[in-house]
Order: structure tokens, then C-alpha cells, then sequence
């Protein structure tokens, strides 16, 4: 047995943060106590060594790295997605110029209540507010029933969406003071805060899913907490800048001029906010997206299919899969919600081809109807019993139906049956088996015949089932950063049936 009683023993502990950033180094140096004193407690040295000792006394970073931690979520960057910090920097800018837009508002507002005129009665004010109350609740009530299921999947457009109804009624705010007394007053200021309502719903529940994607860590609350407080020193900073143009800026000319020209900054920079945030579940455009492009690459399609027989096929196996942040480049933050749309990449430029349009989770009336093109009789006679052979092993249930024949260039509208069990895989191949047998009968002059589009579906479904191709179409989706556990493609409520 070796002794132990004369050498030096080192204990060195290496501390960090919960992103792994080194804080401090501990060294522990002493002696271990021999046999014979045994019971004596060894004596030892601890030997501190700060990761920022070599910084200067006068140097700022520690500064910086206080901010940090009162205003970034801890464990800041890897605690957040990547698109974390370029929305909350344009999300600031907003914010400071919404409060200053908004104190001219808000003293358009006491202006037209009549604030500084004698005659006015603080009881019609009164009544005024009560009754923008109200129009404002049941405003919340009815956009939160209508809308409700698409906050989450399109959680992007109506956080634009809410900003531009807050500054549509900041507009009507400072119009007020000029609109006659009475019932036009009263509709001009009930409406500013209907829009107000509206912006309430549509911004706070695109908010929580928004922090929701940027939460890595399970950190959401945390998350929201120091969002809270980034605001508030934004919109105080914004006070007080925006108290001293208010005192500055009295005359009808300049008040609109800076009003419009912070609305125009306010909207720019809520653009740029939800343009850098780079979602990783699939709703319908970013579906359009990839499957588009996915499917154009796939050499197996294009040779069964003829989709492009004038574009070289790629090697065999050789996919174009779209990460979240290339799809964030080509989407739209306001798009035609069901449109089926068919994305063509190229080194040069993007081309967008509008197939038609896909209701996903209708009532079994709806798919029996068909889209309201007026061809009723041809959407009375589907045969189900032959689509429901075609799909007894699928979760759902798909056919299509012309929409219009404008100069030869036929729009298809698809129809989505969902079975009970159903869950996001089967959603998602439902939709791109909806784009791609739109864009084979595009293509194809096989007429719109219920026989030629029963061919195109089961010829498309064969596809997709062959080789296991949709799940290995998932499994590369995965492989990028895309979720595909989320379900985001049903922007209202949805039915399932039991076959």
C-alpha cells in the first residue's frame, strides 16, 4: 500500500453556467492524514481562479454580461433557437416606436372626449368608455370563436396581422378629434377599440406560441418573464422619449406626418420581426413548400410521373429537403389560407405555381359537396365505395374536383377526409398527396373525368407506398430540423369519422 502521507493532493473543480461558459476554477491543495492521525481532519488550501481575472477592472463586459442575465433567459444562447435574438432586437424597435405612436394617440383620444373643454361632461366620457368596453369584449369573444384554431399554425400572420390593427386604430384615435360629436364619434372610437380587441387576441396568442418555438430548454416561463421585462424598459425609454416630442409637436401637419412615419417604422420592423423567426412545424404554406421541392427532386416521380420532363432528374436518392431556415425565406406572412401552391427552386429564382386549393379534416357533408364550384352533380356521385377500398389502409380519405378552366389552366380543389386515429403523419401525407396528384392533373390531358382522377389518385397514393417513400420522406424532414409531431396543417376545427 502506497503512503499517502507525504504527498500533495489536487482537487481542481471547473465551474460553469448552464450554457457551459467557464465561471470559475477551483483548486484544492492539502495533505491526507496518515494512519496514525487519523482522526486529525486534513488541512488544506482552496485556490480560487475567476474566468474574467484577467479583465480589467474599468472593462464593460462584466456590465454586459449583467444585462444579460437580467434581460436573456439564462443559459442564453443555447437556451433559445437561433431566430431568438434577431426577433427580440427588431421586437424592441417596434415596441419603442408603437409607445411614442401611441401617446399621440392616446392625446387625440382625450382631445376628442373633450378634455380642456368646458362644456364637456365627464359622464359621456364616461359612457364612452363603457361602451368601447363592450365593444371590445364582444369583439375578443367572437374573433377568439373564429379564429381561435388558426392562432398557433399561423401564428406568424396574425402577429403581423395584430400590429396592424393597432395601428389602424391608432389612425382612427387621431381622427377622432375631427369627426362631428355624437353617433359618428361614438362608431369611430368604438371601432379603434374593437381593433384594439382584435389586437389583444391575435398578438398574445401568436406571442405564446412564438416563445414557445424559441423555448429549447423547456424555459418557457422564464422565457416570457424576461420578455416582459425587456418590454417594460422599452416601452418606459419609449415614454419618455415619446413625453418629450408630445410637448414639442402641437400642430395637426407635423402631429400626422410623425405619426405616420413611426407607424410606417412600427409595421417595418414587425415585418422583419416574424420574417426572421424560422418556424419548424409544418402548416400548409411551409407544407407547399417542402413536399413541392421534395418531390420535384425525387427521380422515382419524375420518371413514373412526367411532373418535368424538361428539368434534368437528379441522382437517384438525391432529395432536395428544405431546412426551417431556407422555407423562412420563401414564405408569405399573409397567404391564401388553403391554397395549394407548387414551389420550383432554381440557382437563379423561385416559380410559384397556384394549383388550386385543399380543405383538410372536413364533415363528410362538406367532401360529399364538394367545394361550391357548382358542379353538383359530379360531386354527388364520388365513388366512395371505391375510395374507400383505395384508402382502407390509410387514415384518411382524398379526392379532387375541378374549381374553373380559365384559358385551358384547370384549378383543382382537394378534399380531406380524416378517419379517427388519425395523427400528424397521416395529415402530412395526406397533404402532399393532395399536391401531388394536383400537380400531376396539372399537367397531364387526361381530362377531369371521375375515372381519370381516381386513376390519379390511387396512382399517387401507389407512390408514395412504394419503398416506404412518405415515411422516408419524414425521417430526412427530421433529419434538418423540421417537427413533424406538430400538428399545424387544420386551421379550423376538424372532424374525424369511423369507416
Amino acid at each position: 500500500m502506497t503512503s499517502l502521507t507525504s504527498e500533495t493532493n489536487r482537487l481542481t473543480f471547473r465551474e460553469t453556467d448552464e450554457a457551459g461558459n467557464p465561471t470559475a476554477t477551483y483548486i484544492y491543495s492539502g495533505d491526507v492524514a496518515s494512519p496514525i492521525t487519523a482522526s486529525k481532519t486534513p488541512a488544506g488550501r482552496v485556490d480560487v481562479i475567476s474566468s474574467s481575472s484577467s479583465t480589467s477592472s474599468w472593462s464593460i463586459k462584466p456590465l454586459f454580461s449583467s444585462l444579460g442575465d437580467v434581460f436573456l433567459p439564462s443559459g442564453y444562447p443555447h437556451s433559445v433557437s437561433n431566430d431568438y435574438l434577431p426577433y427580440q432586437i427588431f421586437d424592441s424597435l417596434q415596441a419603442f416606436c408603437s409607445s411614442i405612436a401611441g401617446l399621440l394617440s392616446s392625446r387625440a383620444v382625450l382631445q376628442g372626449v373633450g378634455v380642456g373643454n368646458a362644456n364637456a361632461s365627464p359622464t359621456s366620457a364616461l359612457l364612452l368608455h363603457i361602451l368601447q368596453d363592450i365593444s371590445g369584449r364582444i369583439a375578443t369573444i367572437c374573433f377568439a370563436h373564429r379564429v381561435g384554431t388558426a392562432l398557433e399554425p399561423e401564428c406568424k400572420t396574425y402577429r403581423l396581422a395584430a400590429d396592424v390593427f393597432n395601428d389602424v386604430a391608432m389612425i382612427l384615435d387621431c381622427l377622432s378629434p375631427g369627426v362631428p360629436a355624437g353617433p359618428p364619434r361614438v362608431i369611430v372610437l368604438s371601432t379603434a377599440g374593437v381593433l384594439r380587441a382584435l389586437c389583444g387576441v391575435a398578438g398574445g396568442s401568436s406571442k405564446a406560441s412564438l416563445s414557445a418555438h424559441f423555448a429549447k430548454w423547456g424555459n418557457l416561463a422564464e422565457l416570457n418573464a424576461k420578455d416582459s421585462s425587456q418590454e417594460t424598459v422599452i416601452s418606459l425609454f419609449g415614454m419618455l422619449v415619446g413625453s418629450v416630442v408630445i410637448s414639442h409637436i402641437t400642430s395637426f401637419s407635423t402631429t400626422w406626418l410623425l405619426l405616420l412615419v413611426l407607424l410606417a417604422l412600427h409595421l417595418s420592423m414587425n415585418y422583419a420581426a416574424v420574417r426572421a423567426v424560422q418556424m419548424t412545424s409544418l402548416n400548409r404554406q411551409r407544407a407547399n413548400i417542402v413536399f413541392s421541392a421534395l418531390l420535384d427532386s425525387d427521380r422515382g416521380l419524375a420518371l413514373e410521373l412526367d411532373l418535368d420532363p424538361t428539368t434534368p432528374t437528379p441522382s437517384k436518392n438525391k432529395w432536395t429537403i428544405l431546412t426551417p431556415a431556407q422555407v423562412s425565406k420563401h414564405e408569405r406572412i399573409f397567404y391564401r389560407d388553403g391554397a395549394l401552391q407548387w414551389t420550383q427552386h432554381s440557382s437563379t429564382h423561385t416559380t410559384t405555381h397556384h394549383l388550386g386549393s385543399a380543405q383538410i379534416g372536413v364533415s363528410v357533408s362538406t367532401f360529399l359537396g364538394g367545394s361550391g364550384s357548382g358542379n353538383t352533380s359530379f360531386q354527388r356521385t364520388l365513388p366512395l365505395q371505391r375510395l374507400a377500398a383505395v384508402f382502407a389502409n390509410e387514415f384518411y380519405i382524398l379526392f379532387l374536383v375541378p374549381l374553373s378552366n380559365k384559358g385551358g389552366n384547370v384549378k383543382w380543389h382537394a378534399s380531406i377526409l380524416l378517419k379517427q386515429g388519425c395523427v400528424v403523419e397521416h395529415q402530412l401525407k395526406a397533404w402532399a398527396q393532395a399536391l401531388l396528384a394536383t400537380r400531376v392533373l396539372a399537367r397531364i390531358t387526361m381530362g377531369s373525368s371521375i375515372d381519370a382522377v381516381l386513376t390519379v389518385v390511387e396512382g399517387t397514393l401507389a407512390l408514395l407506398n412504394s419503398d416506404n417513400r412518405f415515411e422516408r420522406y419524414l425521417t430526412g424532414l427530421s433529419g434538418v430540423g423540421w417537427d413533424v409531431d406538430i400538428a399545424a396543417l387544420e386551421t379550423r376545427g376538424g372532424r374525424r369519422i369511423d369507416l
